[in-house]
C-alpha cells in the first residue's frame, strides 16, 4: 500500500516537473494496421525461409546423400496452418530421386545404356522402395520395381523400332517401343518431363493400343490417358505390393508416421458421404493433335 502511493506520488512529481510540449498537427500519413504489419512481415520472411519453396530440389546439384528435413507442422511461411493433421513423427532424410530415366547432365544421350542395381531400400517419403542404381560414371535413386534386387542390370533406351522390343522388368522405353498389354510404372506426360503418374507402392498401368504416334494407357483409377509415344515408362509393377494391406495396430504408430489426430468434435455427414457409382471421366489427352478445321 505504501509503495503503490509513492509510486504515484513520484509520477506526479515528474509530469509536473516536465516542460510542456506544444501541440503538434497530425500528419497526413496513414497508419500501419495490425493487417498490413502482418503484410509486411509476410513479405521480409519469406526470402529468408527458402527450404519452405517447393522448388528448393531445382537449385541444388544432384546426390545421393540423405539430404536433411526440417518440420513444417503443416504450416507455411507465415505460420499458419495450410495443411491440417500434419504434426510430429519421427524425423526423415529425403532421398533425392531421379524420375528421367533418360537424364544426362553432360548434355550427350546416348540411344541407350545399362546400369546395375546396387540396392534397394526403405524410403520414409514415399510409400514405394527405391534402388540405387550406377552406370555411366554416376548413381542415382530410382523407383524400384516389384521384383527388382541388387546385383540386376537395367537397361534404359529412347529407340523405337518397327518391331515392339522384349523388354525386362524395370527396364525403361518409350510406350511407343513396347507390345501392347504391357504393365507399366512411371509414366511420363511430356518427353523429357518426367515421370508423374503410376508411382505409389504396387501400381501399374497397362498399355492398351497405340494410334497415330500417340499410346492410350489405363492407368489404375481405370481412368485412360493419351500420351505421345516417346513418352519414357517402366516396365512392370512398383514395388513394396503389401503396402496396402500393413496393420497400424494402434493411434500411436500413425503418430510416428507424423499424422496428427484431428479435434474429434462431431460433425454431421453431409452429401460426400456415401457409396455413388459415377462414370469414368473422359480420356485426359496430353496430345495437340490438329483439328477438322486445321486438316480442311
Amino acid at each position: 500500500m505504501a509503495v503503490s502511493s509513492l509510486i504515484r506520488s513520484f509520477g506526479s512529481l515528474l509530469l509536473s516537473s516536465s516542460p510542456r510540449v506544444p501541440q503538434t498537427t497530425i500528419s497526413s500519413k496513414p497508419i500501419c494496421l495490425a493487417w498490413q504489419f502482418h503484410a509486411y512481415r509476410e513479405i521480409g520472411t519469406s526470402a529468408a525461409l527458402s527450404t519452405s519453396n517447393p522448388m528448393w530440389k531445382c537449385r541444388i546439384k544432384y546426390t545421393t546423400r540423405p539430404i536433411g528435413m526440417k518440420k513444417t507442422g503443416g504450416r507455411d511461411h507465415t505460420g499458419r496452418i495450410r495443411v491440417h493433421g500434419i504434426g510430429g513423427g519421427h524425423k526423415q532424410r529425403y532421398r533425392m530421386i531421379d524420375f528421367r530415366r533418360m537424364h544426362f547432365q553432360d548434355g550427350k544421350e546416348p540411344e541407350s545404356f545399362e546400369e546395375k542395381v546396387m540396392q534397394v531400400r526403405y524410403d520414409p517419403c514415399r510409400s514405394a522402395d527405391i534402388a540405387l542404381v550406377a552406370g555411366v560414371n554416376r548413381k542415382r535413386w530410382i523407383v524400384a520395381t516389384e521384383n527388382m534386387k541388387a546385383g540386376d542390370i537395367i537397361k534404359t533406351s529412347k529407340h523405337i523400332g518397327r518391331m515392339a522390343v522384349l523388354a525386362n522388368e524395370g527396364d525403361a522405353y518409350p510406350v511407343g517401343a513396347l507390345p501392347v498389354g504391357t504393365l507399366i510404372n512411371n509414366l511420363e506426360s511430356h518427353p523429357g518431363k518426367g515421370s508423374q503418374y503410376i508411382r505409389a507402392a504396387g501400381t501399374c498401368g497397362v498399355l492398351l493400343r497405340k494410334v497415330n504416334g500417340t499410346a492410350i494407357i489405363q492407368l489404375p483409377s481405370k481412368r485412360q490417358m493419351q500420351v505421345l509415344e516417346t513418352c519414357m515408362a517402366t516396365v512392370g509393377r512398383v514395388s513394396n505390393v503389401d503396402h496396402n494391406k500393413r496393420i497400424i495396430g494402434k493411434a500411436g504408430r500413425n503418430r510416428w508416421l507424423g499424422k496428427r489426430p484431428s479435434s474429434g468434435l462431431w460433425q454431421r455427414k453431409g452429401g460426400w458421404a456415401g457409396r455413388k457409382i459415377r462414370p469414368l471421366p473422359p480420356m485426359k489427352s496430353y496430345v495437340n493433335l490438329p483439328s477438322a478445321a486445321t486438316r480442311g
